[in-house]
């Protein structure tokens, strides 16, 4: 069966082609594939059928029709503020930090979007996503732009798997690509002094000591605050000076000495505790490190004038590790105290900078002397 031209090569330079007798099929001829274009309640959708064979186009765009047809008409004339209130975010599941931000996200389309609140969501073009997340967050950072996106994005996608729209405009947006964060790292006096801030707040109590602990522990152990709370008494073997870690996002055991620096703590939290007792009531120290961190200036400047907290919980692993090198460490013993498998791999391409006092100390043993701890080797007669 030949296609039946829509308008002449001259006047339509894409060179669009209707099929003969057969409803809403055309080919693009500078390809061959077939493209359905069907009208329903009022809205024109296409879709590419993506074949060159006609009788295979024809079978696809029965199919497409017939998913037209199935869209529940009940959410015909649904907004997206009202699927996002009533549908989407009561069947979040997330921690109470997340499900917050989603929040503030639905409230921010809530107020600053008007098609949202006043057309049907099906209506939705992937142009109005794109230009409402560029005016709300085109000069925020890359994380605010790809959550929202990503909220959308899902939200549409439950409206698709539930038949309420025909296809989802934000599932073709790309997230941006984020900077490479800025992170930094306190020197060991400053850990210090953190940990004696939040341990000199009196007024919080048994609180204080609690944080104070947990802090000073993360730091002197180098593991992760998810690692460091699950730790109990009965991972604890002071004899051998070894205890018992298991990485939070794997739940894999592994082995780290006692450190020197850390065994008075870790005797002090063991006590009287019972096997099956965690070292630790709390399960994280943010706020704690949070508000040292501003009562010493330890603060960086956010892009809008905001002043936040240098460090967290992750910047004390970062100090400890970076120490370890300082201090002579041998990278991949340092690798198997954080219970990584690569052999040091990672923390080599992590920590390649190392601070210049330390390169300075390391590059005055490049000398042409021989350093007086080198025992010459005689050669043989």
């Amino acid at each position: 069966m030949q296609p039946q031209r829509i308008s002449s090569p001259t006047k339509n330079k894409n060179k669009w082609y209707k099929v003969k007798r057969v409803s809403g099929l055309y080919q693009y001829v500078p390809s061959g594939i077939y493209h359905a274009r069907v009208r329903q309640g009022g809205k024109l959708y296409r879709e590419s059928l993506e074949t060159k064979d006609i009788s295979f186009a024809k079978r696809k765009l029965h199919d497409f029709k017939e998913r037209l047809e199935r869209t529940d008409q009940r959410y015909s004339k649904i907004s997206l503020v009202e699927w996002l209130e009533k549908i989407y975010f009561p069947t979040l599941k997330n921690d109470t930090g997340a499900l917050k931000a989603k929040k503030r996200i639905i409230t921010r389309i809530k107020r600053t979007w008007r098609f949202s609140r006043t057309q049907p969501m099906r209506d939705l073009k992937k142009s109005q996503v794109l230009t409402w997340l560029n005016e709300q967050y085109g000069e925020w950072s890359e994380s605010y732009w790809n959550s929202a996106l990503s909220l959308i994005r899902d939200a549409l996608n439950m409206a698709l798997n539930d038949r309420v729209i025909m296809e989802n405009p934000a599932a073709q947006l790309t997230y941006q690509k984020r900077k490479k964060p800025i992170r930094l790292t306190p020197t060991f006096e400053q850990f210090q002094a953190i940990v004696a801030d939040v341990r000199s707040q009196k007024f919080n109590g048994h609180d204080a000591e609690q944080s104070g602990d947990f802090i000073e522990f993360l730091g002197l152990a180098g593991l992760g605050q998810a690692e460091a709370a699950a730790i109990t008494r009965a991972g604890v073997d002071l004899e051998s000076g070894r205890m018992i870690v298991y990485r939070h996002k794997t739940d894999v055991g592994f082995v780290i000495p006692i450190y020197p620096q850390l065994r008075p703590l870790v005797e002090k939290l063991c006590g009287r505790k019972k096997p099956n007792e965690r070292l630790f009531a709390i399960d994280q120290a943010r706020q704690a490190i949070a508000n040292a961190c501003k009562r010493l200036g330890f603060v960086r400047d956010l892009p809008n004038g905001d002043l936040v907290a240098a460090y967290t919980h992750r910047s004390l692993r970062r100090m400890f590790i970076t120490r370890a090198i300082e201090l002579g460490v041998d990278v991949k013993v340092i690798a198997d105290w954080q219970g990584h498998r690569d052999g040091g791999k990672l923390i080599l391409q992590t920590y390649s900078h190392v601070r210049p006092e330390h390169s300075n100390r390391m590059a005055q043993l490049m000398t042409t002397e021989r350093p007086a701890n080198v025992i010459p080797i005689m050669a043989q007669a």
